[in-house]
């Protein structure tokens, strides 16, 4: 691959603007008025980062309004409606519609992904089959994470478990559950754990997605974490239970995560579409409160859970958009806050991928252009990155507006 240098673009933590040399996909050297004979890129000014990192969606089931609706707008009938639907998916089918969000979501500026995978005896392993393709398919752009569970059920669904292993053995990065949907919520819990040590992969549940704080499983996830050891190899999705917590209760909660090395994922759209069916006023907004917990040490990412289906009917891929939705859900405003909004849509869910990548010499130049002065400014505006580039090539680029005023 032929070296570039990237001029006058400007990194976090370094002052003014830079030069970035680039050589066989890495980061060489960076610096003012750097010396070489290569190809030129304008940086324009441009603020540099690592780009967004979709921590948790489901490639599988995007894209099927046009097949399948959720009349009760619960999580019950989204599950309930895409469990019928899926019944006709095939491998063909998954890939087209995978491939659309995938494609959305690049020219958006994500280029790393964990997509959860629903395995059970219905769908068989086509989903799996057909997004390992596109893993493949669309390395050039974005690495994908293949994170496969039971949707509808582990132990209440007989023959799920050994298509998951199955799917393990034939490269699944990790493993995911769903609680919440099984006749026995515990034993799917302790069966995920033992799978996850069998095959030395990391965990990541849909957790507590209701607003009963009576109750939760979120204590038996910790408590298997610790079990088994598995700190810092486990992730939680959802748990909107944790937005109907008293202060002194969250604040538990808080402690438990940070102990436990469990990070969070909150999926703000889909969250507020699902929650809160039966407040006829004052509707709970149902979105964890992951800034708390984010302050207080906790891994925590904001992602877009589904795009175009009975989950969430709407999405357009956009992070900074999630960023912002979740912004405005939680009230925040000032330039630290912003900031931790950014991070949780760029550098933490890089960690909870396990991805490290920086934008320094020796690190693979993959990053993308934002026109911002910060990331607290990309999240309050929302803004469009310029470019994008993985290992040193371009992957995708977007035209600047012009506006045509008036001829005096």
């Amino acid at each position: 691959m032929s070296d570039l240098v990237i001029r006058h673009t400007r990194i976090p933590g370094w002052d003014g603007t830079v030069d970035v040399l680039v050589s066989n996909g890495e980061i060489v050297q960076i610096g003012t008025e750097l010396e070489c004979s290569c190809k030129e890129i304008s940086g324009d000014c441009a603020l540099l980062v690592p780009g967004f990192v979709e921590s948790h969606i489901h490639l599988d089931k995007a894209c099927i309004l046009d097949r399948c609706h959720n009349e009760a707008g619960t999580l019950e009938g989204a599950i309930k409606s895409v469990g019928i639907a899926k019944q006709k998916f095939d491998e063909d089918d998954v890939y087209q519609r995978g491939r659309q969000v995938i494609e959305r979501a690049v020219i958006q500026g994500t280029n790393a992904m964990r997509t959860h995978v629903e395995v059970d005896p219905v769908i068989g392993l086509k989903s799996f089959d057909a997004i390992l393709r596109l893993k493949e398919d669309f390395a050039w752009a974005l690495d994908l994470q293949i994170c496969v569970f039971p949707q509808e059920g582990l132990t209440n669904f007989a023959g799920t478990q050994e298509l998951l292993e199955e799917a393990l053995r034939r490269g699944a990065d990790l493993l995911g559950g769903c609680p919440y949907t099984d006749s026995d919520p515990a034993e799917q819990i302790r069966i995920l754990f033992g799978l996850a040590v069998q095959f030395d992969v990391d965990l990541d549940f849909h957790l507590d997605f209701d607003l009963d704080p009576s109750w939760n499983h979120l204590d038996e996830v910790a408590r298997q974490t610790l079990a088994h050891g598995w700190q810092g190899r486990v992730a939680i999705g959802h748990v909107s239970k944790l937005s109907a917590l008293k202060k002194e209760d969250l604040m538990k909660a808080v402690a438990l995560l940070k102990r436990c090395g469990i990070a969070l994922t909150v999926l703000p759209s889909t969250d507020l579409f699902l929650m809160g069916r039966g407040h006829d006023h004052l509707v709970p907004r149902g979105v964890a409160p992951a800034h708390l917990f984010y302050q207080n040490g906790v891994c925590c990412t904001v992602a877009t859970n589904n795009v175009l289906n009975p989950f969430t009917p709407f999405g357009d891929c956009s992070l900074p958009r999630m960023a912002n939705l979740y912004a405005n859900v939680h009230q925040l405003s000032t330039p630290m806050e912003l900031e931790a909004c950014f991070e949780m849509v760029c550098d933490a869910p890089l960690r909870l991928i396990n991805h490290h990548r920086s934008i320094a010499p020796g690190q693979e130049a993959t990053f993308v252009a934002l026109q911002a002065d910060s990331g607290g400014q990309v999240v309050a505006e929302i803004v469009r990155p310029i470019w994008g580039m993985k290992k040193g090539r371009m992957t995708f680029k977007h035209a600047p507006g012009v506006l045509f005023p008036p001829q005096p």
